[in-house]
């Protein structure tokens, strides 16, 4: 495991790589409270450790295939609002949509599409950023993403998606909001081709159901191929194991 230790006299100090062992921690520690380092109360933390553990990983999906997966969007939960943490790499993110997460699993689908605001904003998929490739309201063939307005995290694959889009060329490509009725009615005009999450783990994941307001609503991103979907995660799995020539790849000698 990696780990580099950080304070505010010193910054980042060196860092190490070690056989994988387990952490020690103060009872103290405002880890278990509220943010690192033994304080008891909520304060400016002036220590950080960084950790990654180091590991051959097998298949995100356990069939080792593309698989879709079903949304369940309801209105009454709500992942990130404006002002809070939402666009950030934050363990209470996660801990907060528990909740939600089960309540979707009870009804059937694999993850939650999280919506904001009155108008309902479609934001994320689950813990992955979401891309809707359609044929917009203008009549372009467009791949849109929701913006970076402080509550979408800044997801590294959903970046890498963008702008391997954008060198190819072939279509729109925006950051713009997207709410339930821009896709409800797009589907009832046969403008919808492809819906996926994307992230790290997954690298791409399409989206062939959303179970919104007691209605099921079916994505044809299966019967699409998924074309790009597919596509997307030939490239970027071809550049992420070096098949691929890129710069966004370091070789390390």
């Amino acid at each position: 495991m990696l780990t580099i230790e950080w304070s505010s006299e010193f910054g980042w100090e060196r860092p190490h790589i070690k056989p994988l062992q387990n952490l020690s921690l103060h009872p103290g520690s405002s880890a278990l409270h509220y943010a690192i380092e033994p304080s008891l109360g909520v304060k400016k933390p002036t220590k950080a450790l960084l950790f990654v553990i180091l590991s051959p990983v097998g298949p995100y999906f356990s069939s080792g295939s593309f698989s879709p997966v079903t949304l369940w969007a309801n209105p009454n939960y709500v992942r990130a609002w404006k002002g809070g943490t939402g666009d950030c790499k934050m363990g209470g993110n996660y801990a907060s949509s528990l909740f939600a997460q089960c309540e979707a699993m009870d009804s059937g689908c694999q993850q939650v599409l999280w919506l904001y605001g009155e108008d309902n904003q479609i934001t994320e998929v689950g813990t992955m950023n979401l891309f809707l490739y359609w044929i917009n309201e203008d009549g372009e063939e467009e791949l849109a993403t929701p913006p970076l307005d402080g509550i979408i995290l800044p997801g590294v694959t959903r970046r890498s998606i963008l702008e391997l889009a954008q060198k190819w060329g072939e279509m729109k490509v925006s950051e713009r909001y997207l709410t339930m009725d821009d896709l409800t009615t797009a589907l009832e005009g046969n403008r919808v081709k492809e819906m996926f999450g994307s992230g790290t783990a997954c690298v791409v994941c399409p989206i062939s159901d959303i179970m919104y307001k007691g209605e099921h609503i079916h994505v044809p991103t299966m019967e699409n191929g998924p074309k790009l979907a597919s596509r997307i995660l030939d490239n970027l799995t071809s550049i992420q194991y070096g098949r691929e020539e890129s710069t966004w790849t370091i070789v390390v000698s």
